[in-house]
Order: C-alpha cells, then structure tokens, then sequence
C-alpha cells in the first residue's frame, strides 16, 4: 500500500515569522519600487541648481546638504535592493570620490525604465542582455565623445579651468573662489612621481567671516594654542615625541622615609636635574620646537620656557602622524635625543589668530610642502560642511586628472550624444534586446532634464533642442543653467566639463547595479532575532 506524501509548501520549510515573496509581483517589481522611491529623494539634488535636503539622524545632528552620499548615508535605508544601489554609490565614493548621485540617478532610471518592459512582456533576462550590450557600447562610445585634455597637470589655468563644474554642482556661485584654493592645494604638492594622495590636502573650518575669506596654508594649520610662552619659531628645528612632555615615574612604587629638611631638599632635584639634563639634550640637538602627543607637565612646562623651546601639544595621533609628514619628522616614543635625522624642519611655526579663534600655523616653503591645508571660513557650521564636500569633491577630482586628463563636454551633452548614438545602436540587432537598449538610451535622457526642472525650466522642451542641435552635429552642445529659458551652450568654450574617469565609473557603476536587482526573482527573509540589537560602528578614533 502506498504512503501518500503531505503536501508542503516553501512557507513551512521555514521558521515561524520568515517571509517568503516570489514573482514579478511580488519581488521584481518591488524592489523596483523601493529604489525609485530613494532615487527621486536625491534627484532633485543633481547639478548645480540642485536643491538641498535636510536630514537629522539618529544623534539629532542635522545635515541640510545637496551631497547624495551624505544624504543616503545618514538616511540608513533598510530595503535590501536600495542598499544594494546605496552600495554601487558607495563604491563609485570610493573609488573616483565624485558621482555618487549620477549612479543613484542613473540606475534608478534604468530600473523604472524596465519596469515599462516587464509590463510591455519582456523578461528580466531579455532586459539583463540589453542593458549589458549597452552599457559596453556606451563605455566603448565615452573615450570618443572627449573634448578637452589636460597637457600639463601643473598648470594652474588649465587645472582651475577642469575642476569648476565638479565644484560647481555642490557650491553653485563659488566655484571660481573654490577651484582656485583647490588647485593651488593640490599643484604645490604635487609630487614628482605624479602619484597624487588625496590625505595631504586638509580641512581646516573656522567660524566666522564668508565663504569668500577662505584660503591655503602651505603646511597644517590647528585649532589650538601653544602650552608655553613662545609662540613664534623661524626656521624651525622640530622634535616630535608621541609620549607625554613629563618627568618619568619608576616601574616599580617605593616609600621614601624623610627625616630631616636638607633630605628633603636634596630629594626633589633629582628628578629635576633629570628631566631639566632631557630638555637640554633636545636643545642641544639644535631643536626649539617640541611636539608632543601627551600631557606637558608643568616642571617640563618651566624648562622649556628657560631654554626658549615652543611647545605644542596634539591630542591626536592623526595629527601626530601628519605632522610628522608635513615637516619631514620621526615620532620619538620616548624623551630622548632625537638624531638630526628625527629632526623635522619647518619655515615657521607660529600662533595666528583667525576671526576670534586662535591657530597653530606650521607654514613650509613652497617648494618643501608635502601638506597644505585649506582654511575655510563661514556663518554656520552647516555651510562649511557643505564646502568641505565640495573640495573633497574637487580634489578628488584633481587626483583622476592626474591619472586620465581626457574631459567630456558637460552640462548633459555627454549623456545626449550616447543617447543618440545608442538608439541607432539598437537598430542593428532584431532580437527583443533592441527594445532593452532604447530604454538605456532613454534613461540617459533624466540627466538634462532634471538640469532644466531644478533651473525652473520644461524639461521635454530642453530634451527636444537639445536632440535637434546634436543631429545636426553640435556634439558639445548642452543645456545653459544660468539662462533661465531652454537655451543651449556649446559648453567646451564655456569650460564645463565632467572627467572621463568619473563618467565611465559612474555608467558601468549604476548599470551594474540595475542588472544585479533584476536578476532577483524571490526574496527570502528569516524571522528577524530577538535581543537588543548592537550598535553599528562601535568607538573607534576615525581617520
């Protein structure tokens, strides 16, 4: 006699609570929903009339940013498909340092774009097919499409000329200002190599004053006051020690019995002769600038001033460590000292005072510098975070340049041309992957678009001149934001250009990203577990 088998679904395979989702339904169309919804937060924040959100996280700081990687990275997004192109943006971060909202904007797009296939009966792998043959083309198109290259990384002109628009999207109306600061940060120091590192251009923000009295410090500039009295060095000769500027105290304890006034007297300046012998021998080196990561203790405080020795204490390792960098020292772990090779050597070191807040200014020659630092000044906290993007941005932008210094034309020029040159793409195949590579082509169609909506101007009517200038072979023609109507520029003699870098990564970034959550056709979410949930980060010193 035959046992019958109960029948079991996929539902009870799994614990109590786990949530099962499956088809086009349910799990396709869902996560296409889920990643629309987080691209049209950050959209409206494309380009230089972008407009700003404000975003108070879990701390209650508060954020009011045109900046989409600071936008989604405080906004921690739960569904899993838009992490996944919260993920692609983070990558593009990370790897190029600009473009983060032209991958949120772009795959987005892409997404929704297949959504109207799936509803017209294509299947996500039709869809997948396409998408990758355009996405290959359009990278093979790019090189083809560049405008402008820079011959000499260290010219000044040419290098302020690349960086504007990259600028331009974050502080519209100071990008003049801020390309100048960011390329002169960025060619003095330079090395020979070429090999440009992104750290040795610092941060300084100070409150007080306008954007416009922003400027660069050769050298590293600190929020703090000297411990001693000097406050001004030339030529400086510096020691820097990692340990605190005080008498050492003994491995093991002792009691020490005193019976008389002269045992007293005679114990004290033993360990005053000692410390006041380790000053001396720091002098002696030819140092008259000590830097220390540690406490000062006033004993060494008062020897310090007798021999005419600066004292500047850093609470942090990092500064630590860039000093060290910017002067070309050793950080020494204990008071001793130091060879002439420890020895870092600076121009000046002196206390400035900057509005109302007083500075450490460490200033090298021109020529000697392996740090600047750009100081910039605003009314709020928030404007000079917002500025400080901006020059990550910027010289990020400067570190690609250094790599390729082919641009391509801006302003949405790029993205029309590759539009058009895909459409007639996908006339040359007759399978359903043509109607996949159309979509892609018309995806690309947001970016001047949402550069025209943000300038207050019809969208479609921007798309259509801009189509009808590009037949007729303007390839450099693109949508003019200051004008206030739907009118074009031919945007390599107005200097706006986005970098070839940035552009490729950013496509191959975002198509990648659309492709993968396609390729999703069930979601499988066990029951979340009990308990209180640890806390994401932890108390680590961030760099």
């Amino acid at each position: 006699m035959a046992l019958s088998v109960p029948k079991t679904s996929f539902q009870h395979m799994l614990k109590d609570g786990a949530k099962h989702l499956k088809g086009l339904d349910e799990a396709v169309f869902r996560n296409i929903d889920a990643c629309k919804q987080l691209t049209k937060i950050t959209k409206s924040s494309y380009g230089p009339n972008g407009l700003n959100k404000m975003v108070i996280n879990q701390l209650e700081k508060l954020f009011v940013t045109s900046d989409a990687a600071t936008v989604i990275k405080e906004l921690e997004v739960q569904h899993p498909a838009a992490k996944m192109l919260i993920l692609a943006s983070q990558m593009q971060e990370q790897e190029v340092g600009d473009g983060t909202n032209f991958v949120m904007v772009f795959g987005g797009e892409l997404l929704s774009k297949a959504e109207e296939l799936l509803r017209m009966g294509l299947s996500p792998p039709e869809i997948i097919e396409g998408y990758d043959k355009a996405c290959d083309k359009a990278l093979e198109i790019l090189p083809n499409l560049s405008c402008y290259t820079i011959k000499n990384i260290r010219d000044h002109d040419e290098v302020t000329k690349t960086l504007k628009s990259s600028v331009a999207s974050k502080q519209f109306g100071n990008e003049d200002l801020l390309s100048e600061l960011i390329t002169k940060a960025c060619v003095r120091i330079l090395p020979e190599s070429g090999l440009f590192n992104v750290d040795n251009v610092r941060v300084v923000k100070i409150l007080g004053s306008g954007v416009s009295s922003s400027h660069v410090v050769q050298g590293m500039v600190f929020k703090r006051e000297v411990e001693g009295n000097i406050g001004k060095v030339e030529n400086a000769k510096i020691a820097v020690f990692s340990c605190p500027l005080d008498s050492m105290g003994t491995e093991t304890k002792g009691t020490v019995l005193i019976k008389s006034a002269e045992e007293l007297k005679a114990f004290s300046p033993g360990a005053e002769n000692l410390l006041e012998s380790q000053i001396k021998s720091i002098v002696d080196a030819g140092c008259n600038v000590v830097v220390t990561g540690g406490k000062v203790g006033d004993m060494a405080l008062h020897f310090c001033n007798k021999y005419n020795l600066m004292v500047v204490r850093l609470t942090s390792k990092w500064e630590l460590r860039r000093v060290c960098k910017a002067v070309g020292a050793v950080a020494l772990p204990k008071m001793t000292r130091p060879t002439v090779e420890e020895i870092g050597r600076c121009k000046i070191v002196q206390v400035d005072e900057i509005g109302d807040t007083s500075v450490i200014v460490f200033k090298q020659e021109s020529a000697d510098g392996a740090i600047s630092t750009i100081v910039i000044r605003g009314s709020t906290d928030s404007i000079m975070d917002d500025v400080e993007r901006a020059i990550d941005d910027g010289v990020n932008t400067f570190k690609q340049l250094t790599r390729d210094g082919r641009c391509l034309p801006g302003a949405g020029a790029t993205e029309i041309e590759l539009a058009l040159q895909l459409a007639t793409y996908a006339e040359t195949f007759s399978g359903l992957e043509q109607y996949a590579i159309k979509k892609f082509a018309e995806a690309l169609e947001v970016f001047p678009k949402v550069l025209a909506e943000t300038s207050g101007v019809s969208g479609n009517e921007v798309i259509s001149k801009m189509y009808a200038s590009h037949n007729d072979g303007c390839k450099n023609s693109g949508f003019d934001v200051e004008a206030g109507t739907a009118s074009l520029i031919d945007v390599s003699e107005a200097s706006i250009f986005d970098t070839l870098a940035v552009k490729h990564n950013a496509i191959k970034m975002s198509s990648n990203a659309a492709v993968t959550i396609l390729r999703v056709d069930q979601i499988i979410m066990a029951k979340p577990a009990g308990g209180p949930k640890p806390r994401a980060g932890g108390n680590r010193d961030e760099d």
